[in-house]
């Protein structure tokens, strides 16, 4: 029996388990991503804000104190801790897994946000205030929408790193498409072919978001050449 011959035994036997993690891996990744960019451009906008006033400063310290937990410790403890420590079996593994993927991932995307918000030219801001617009209402509805769309490359970078890190989710038992795998390989005592059909469904994804995130990119050229 041939190599393309196990592969196919495996998702004739095993399809519906592989589906399901394939599945729970995309919707760990997407939502986990959603969180990030909402947490991230909170964490932004605060660090934009000219810190006049004591509360201002206060927010600023956490919002610091916050991207560097989160950055500084691995993902993986991260994980363990919400589960075992925070959270304590209070939701369900994979809302665990979503929130703990979520915050893990505003921590990188505040920098992200915090550059492409440096990079709208600060006249945008000058004439929103102008126009009788308080600094929020700028902010919000003048100056963040151009921030997204100069930060959306990084932030599609972020998506895809994220996709990958969930092959961790498994150490709080999600049923990932990592666990499953490993699932299979308990079952079938075969190392050799579930590895490789796990590699190459992760390259296929990667390599699908990448081709989308640079279609993406040329459509934002074509319209900032016009």
């Amino acid at each position: 029996m041939n190599f393309f011959d196990k592969v196919g035994i495996m998702f004739q036997d095993y399809g519906n388990l592989i589906l399901t993690g394939f599945q729970n891996t995309l919707l760990i990744a997407v939502c986990a991503t959603l969180i990030g960019i909402v947490i991230g451009t909170i964490i932004a906008a605060i660090k934009i804000v000219p810190q006049n006033n004591f509360l201002v400063k206060i927010l600023s310290k956490i919002a610091d104190l916050y991207v560097v937990v989160f950055r500084g410790t691995p993902i993986v403890v991260q994980l363990l801790i919400m589960y075992f420590v925070v959270i304590t079996n209070n939701l369900p593994e994979i809302v665990t897994a979503i929130i703990t993927f979520g915050l893990n991932s505003g921590a990188y995307v505040s920098e992200n946000m915090r550059s492409g918000i440096l990079a709208v030219d600060k006249g945008q801001m000058e004439a929103a205030r102008s126009l009788g617009m308080g600094y929020g209402t700028a902010m919000f509805k003048v100056v963040l929408p151009q921030a997204i769309k100069h930060a959306i490359p990084n932030l599609g970078n972020e998506f895809i790193a994220l996709l990958k890190e969930t092959s961790v989710a498994g150490f709080i038992t999600v049923r990932d498409l990592t666990k499953v795998i490993q699932g299979i390989i308990a079952s079938t005592y075969d190392v050799v072919v579930p590895y490789i059909v796990l590699a190459a469904i992760y390259l296929v994804l990667v390599l699908f978001f990448t081709g989308i995130l640079r279609l993406i990119e040329r459509r934002l050229r074509k319209g900032e050449s016009r």
